[in-house]
């Protein structure tokens, strides 16, 4: 089973996922990292290998989508995706290898618990975490382990699936740059090629930063993904940050169009920073 994490930063984070895996009940065949618009860290574990890959984009967004297809050319056959802002759970790779193993024709989603700023992050334990860890108010829509879920609900931070049903996706559409819809896209196209969405009890906790509500940190990607994802599915997603985005004054938005009105102001993007520290 191999895991893959995108990176752009975050070392911290990424060294934390490392240490994850490292005290798993079930050890990796490979840990991928893909660096985004940066060099590759050397990087090291007596417990797996690790290989280091790096996709640039000129234009400076995040290459999230081409990130995670620059893995279809690599060796096996079993694939975890996890973002590099989430430890994995000690059972995650035994609870997904059962998964896989029981519907290896599905698409698996793991559970994220989110760590609030106040969480131990000093000297963490798999114990702590769990502790810490608070659900994401979505999360009450997730049934038990192997349960089916609507596709509109997948969300790529802690996700697995075969290499087959991969490509049987298609992959990520690399038309999407930063932040925003490339992984509702993917679970679209899986949705299409008959793949279904499944709950796993692969549980990963997601080390906190700071968040904004709405996400004015993120606005242009969101709008120009936003209408790529209206052009290939003739439906908007993230409806409630484009409904919130109009509130503002910033785009104007109809069934069938989505314009920039002005840019959110330096003001503007502070006010919607979230200062409880829930990290979602």
């Amino acid at each position: 089973m191999n895991v893959i994490t995108l990176v752009h930063g975050r070392e911290r984070q990424l060294d934390n996922v490392i240490r994850g895996l490292e005290r798993g009940s079930l050890m990796p065949e490979a840990f991928w990292v893909v660096f985004m618009n940066q060099p590759a860290r050397d990087l090291h574990s007596e417990c797996f290998p690790i290989h280091c890959l790096v996709v640039d984009d000129a234009s400076h967004g995040l290459p999230l989508a081409r990130a995670r297809n620059a893995v279809r050319q690599r060796e096996g056959e079993q694939w975890v995706f996890l973002d590099v802002d989430c430890i994995p759970g000690e059972s995650l790779l035994s609870d997904y290898a059962a998964a896989l193993s029981e519907m290896p024709e599905s698409l698996h989603l793991g559970e994220v618990r989110y760590l609030p700023s106040t969480a131990q992050m000093e000297g963490w334990t798999h114990a702590t975490l769990a502790r810490d860890g608070v659900a994401h108010p979505l999360s009450q829509y997730r049934g038990a382990p192997g349960s089916l879920l609507p596709h509109h609900l997948f969300w790529s931070l802690n996700f697995a699936c075969t290499r087959t049903v991969f490509e049987r996706i298609g992959g990520f559409d690399e038309g999407y740059l930063g932040y925003g819809a490339e992984d509702t896209d993917f679970a679209f196209s899986a949705r299409r090629q008959g793949v279904e969405l499944r709950t796993a009890a692969a549980q990963a906790f997601h080390q906190y930063h700071p968040t904004w509500r709405p996400p004015l940190n993120h606005f242009s990607a969101i709008v120009a993904n936003a209408q790529r994802f209206h052009q290939r599915w003739q439906e908007w997603p993230m409806e409630g940050w484009l409904g919130e985005f109009v509130e503002l004054g910033l785009v104007s938005w109809s069934a069938r169009s989505l314009q920039i009105l002005r840019q959110p102001t330096d003001a503007e993007v502070d006010a919607c920073l979230d200062r409880a520290g829930s990290g979602f």
